[in-house]
């Protein structure tokens, strides 16, 4: 049976705890919320820390999904089965819906968290597809005090985040723009597990046509989410099945997938080109529908 190098078991009991916890143990700690990552990893000896510091308690602090005018702000220990369930989050974003809906098992969506999911900074994970669609900026907060940052700068490569090691993300923040909609596709080879591919669209529609587009992908390479192309060719045209088609060529462009038990590069790469087309199409009727708009 695996079982993890021998640690030490710290309990925070605030985020200001967390952070004092982690500013003391340094590099030689982390922080373990659901654990369903962290935990199989260490299992695996892939990942060998001397203390896990348990936030579990901070979720009346950081478990909160919060709606203003200009943005939804996500608690960093909100639970996937909370993320699901929200039908505020559902109405304004579809696309969290859609990839909560076919992230791994009941289990894991009852204890796994966003934050947890955004800091393992896997490659095939579907939220951080999911948050770079959306455009969601990460609050940070260390010994320093507290930071935003993009996601584009939250992530500098697989497995490694903007978070430093005296530091806790507390916070995912979502901007709330006129005419947006959204949608997420996967494909797994069984109900649960990690994607062969992911593909994520979020639209932005005034006056008829497209003001803004962003599309993230999973499983297809390091750095397959936001793609500038797919948004410069959408703005500015009305959508067509032409032009869900050309982002769906512009992300299998963008793609540098590898060939394993999941299935070869090209296949996938064909995935991401249908995957996206297919998003960006459904994200669109899901705008006509709400807008009472119907297109020939």
């Amino acid at each position: 049976m695996q079982v993890p190098a021998p640690f030490e078991y710290e309990r925070a009991t605030s985020v200001d705890n967390a952070v004092e916890l982690l500013d003391r143990l340094g590099s030689s700690a982390r922080l373990i919320a659901g654990g369903h990552s962290l935990l199989p990893m260490m299992k695996l000896r892939l990942a060998n820390f001397e203390y896990l510091i348990d936030i579990n308690e901070l979720h009346d602090e950081l478990g909160r999904i919060t709606v203003t005018p200009d943005e939804v702000r996500v608690g960093a220990m909100t639970r996937h089965r909370e993320l699901l369930e929200s039908a505020e989050l559902a109405a304004l974003f579809p696309i969290f819906a859609d990839a909560e809906r076919v992230i791994a098992d009941p289990v894991v969506r009852n204890r796994g968290t966003i934050g947890g999911s955004l800091c393992q900074a896997d490659p095939s994970e579907d939220l951080s597809a999911v948050c770079t669609t959306l455009d969601a900026s990460c609050v940070i907060r260390g010994p320093s005090g507290t930071r935003v940052v993009t996601m584009d700068e939250f992530y500098r490569g697989p497995y490694e985040t903007a978070v430093g090691d005296d530091e806790i993300l507390t916070e995912v923040r979502f901007p709330i723009r006129p005419g947006g909609s959204s949608a997420y596709y996967k494909v797994e080879r069984r109900a649960g597990d990690w994607a062969v591919v992911s593909a994520g669209a979020a639209v932005w529609i005034r006056d008829g046509v497209i003001a803004d587009a962003r599309a993230g992908l999973a499983a297809v390479g390091p750095n397959t989410t936001g793609i500038p192309a797919i948004s410069e060719a959408l703005r500015g045209n009305p959508p067509s099945e032409e032009l869900f088609r050309q982002a769906g060529a512009l992300a299998a462009a963008a793609s540098e997938p590898v060939t394993d038990m999941r299935g070869s590069a090209e296949y996938k790469r064909h995935l991401a080109a249908e995957l996206t087309a297919r998003a960006f199409r459904t994200a669109v009727q899901r705008y006509d529908e709400r807008s009472g708009q119907g297109r020939a």
